[in-house]
């Protein structure tokens, strides 16, 4: 068996997005919202996969929006589930935007802002967002900036699950959501559904949507375009990266050598400076010297004239002749 990768374009949707898919949606937002807790009961699928038309790939990231019943407090909650390939510009802002959009439009004119749901944004991400954290999911609230007090209306979370740092093997896996997160990292390098999560009906379900065969021409084509849509996308910024690091090489090694040039020719002229100036009062020394010399020669005896002048014996016989 083949299957598609569940990390890219319309496959996501397809596997937990469609109307045949509540049962998979409900396992996986139990697991990573809930901690595998059966709080949800029913979704209602807000936007529901629909198969393709060969449509051009316009969008980098996907996204599922659904209504969910807490069965514990009968509280209804929106959920936006985000599948990101691309760690893109402004992504951390487009999150809080759509959360902050979905919670804001549920309201028409001259309605009580008790009405309002809560808002779960759940995003998972092909990349690191948060390297300072080690955990592979992480959740941020409102809180007080100082004491970090929860803010009265719990109503809006964001909920990021970082694929790369889920490292667990096949035999490593022993809850849901490990099983879920291998379904999404290694899927499409499977031949076959690993026994171990086959007692799960719900993933089950899943590598049975993903498999390639189970596709139509048109979805296959679709998958296809995604994948190389997310290829170019990831060659152009490491083209990006790479020519920036050579342009910052080449600059750093021309600002090197100028820089380098121009501090040799400083130091050259200091030291030729140094070297002047030491020898010419060398020389201004053995000028005065030889001068003191030559008035004493007749009134002391050699070895004297010597000691006061500093000259060598030679040196004074040369002043003899």
């Amino acid at each position: 068996m083949i299957f598609i990768n569940p990390k890219i374009d319309f496959a996501f949707k397809k596997i937990f997005g469609s109307e045949d898919s509540k049962d998979i949606l409900i396992s996986f937002l139990n697991a990573l919202i809930y901690n595998e807790k059966p709080i949800i009961h029913d979704v209602e699928i807000l936007n529901p996969y629909i198969a393709p038309k060969i449509r051009g790939v316009k969008d980098t990231y996907l996204d599922i929006k659904a209504k969910i019943k807490d069965s514990e407090t009968g509280e209804q909650r929106t959920v936006i589930i985000e599948m990101q390939v691309l760690n893109v510009e402004g992504f951390e802002k487009r999150i809080l935007y759509n959360a902050a959009k979905s919670y804001s439009t549920q309201l028409t004119s001259g309605q009580s802002y008790n009405l309002l749901n809560p808002v779960i944004a759940l995003t998972i991400t092909d990349f690191v967002m948060f390297p300072e954290l080690s955990n592979v999911s992480s959740t941020f609230v409102l809180k007080e900036k100082d004491f970090l007090i929860d803010y009265p209306i719990y109503d809006i979370e964001l909920i990021f699950v970082e694929l790369p740092k889920f490292k667990k093997k096949l035999l490593e896996l022993e809850t849901i959501v490990d099983k879920w997160l291998y379904f999404l990292n290694r899927a499409r390098s499977l031949t076959d559904v690993p026994a171990a999560m086959e007692t799960i009906p719900e993933i089950k379900k899943a590598f049975y949507i993903a498999n390639q065969a189970n596709l139509t021409l048109d979805e296959l084509e679709d998958q296809e375009k995604s994948e190389i849509f997310i290829q170019d996308q990831r060659g152009a910024v490491t083209k990006a990266l790479r020519q920036g690091l050579e342009q910052g090489l080449e600059q750093g090694l021309e600002q090197g050598l100028e820089q380098g040039l121009e501090q040799g020719l400083e130091q050259g002229l200091e030291q030729g400076l140094e070297q002047g100036r030491t020898q010419g009062q060398e020389e201004g020394e053995q000028r005065k010297a030889v001068e003191i010399a030559r008035k004493l020669l007749g009134i002391l005896d050699d070895l004297k004239i010597c000691e006061m002048t500093g000259l060598t014996s030679a040196e004074l016989e040369d002043l003899k002749t």
